[in-house]
């Protein structure tokens, strides 16, 4: 079930970055965080942490300053391993008001914090039915590729260090 979670949400926070990134005219809206698979894994553990949060966080109003703070430090590591380890960057927030080394921005934790309330509040209950109905060979089945996607992607961006290459506009030139 949170393997689901973790799907779901991550393939969420990708059609979300496409939204704003079309919304914003950014110059990478076709990159994708994974070689096959649209999915952006900072939206997956960000949601994972956030839904980690005790229920009473969960159910309070506490829930957008706490799960925006939750995110936000899996954001922090998240661009910390992907520097450290692969040698990428696949945002820098330097220039936006309270920054923390580009990793994290003030604004961004807002976003955070009020996606997470949105997401535990209204999005949530839809994603455990969804979860729940998936049979346990299923999940199996995706299993596999997901981690053969994630293992590939991780050695083809620490050995081009090339985030625009993960794109289906550059697999087909």
């Amino acid at each position: 079930m949170v393997l689901w979670q973790f799907w779901i949400y991550s393939f969420l926070g990708f059609l979300l970055e496409k939204a704003f990134a079309a919304a914003v005219r950014s110059p990478h809206r076709v990159r994708r965080c994974f070689l096959f698979f649209p999915l952006c894994p900072v939206y997956g553990l960000g949601m994972l942490a956030v839904l980690a949060l005790p229920e009473g966080i969960r159910e309070s109003l506490w829930l957008p300053l706490l799960g925006g703070l939750a995110a936000t430090a899996v954001e922090y590591a998240v661009h910390w391993g992907y520097e450290t380890f692969l040698g990428v960057r696949f945002w820098d927030y330097g220039d936006q008001p309270g920054n923390l080394r580009g990793r994290v921005c003030l604004p961004f934790f807002l976003a955070w914090g009020i996606l997470s309330a949105a997401a535990v509040w209204w999005v949530q209950p839809w994603v455990l039915r969804l979860a729940a109905a998936v049979p346990p060979a299923v999940t199996y089945a995706f299993l596999f590729p997901f981690t053969l996607d994630a293992v590939l992607s991780a050695r083809f961006l620490r050995f081009t260090g090339d985030i625009d290459a993960l794109s289906y506009t550059t697999w087909k030139r």
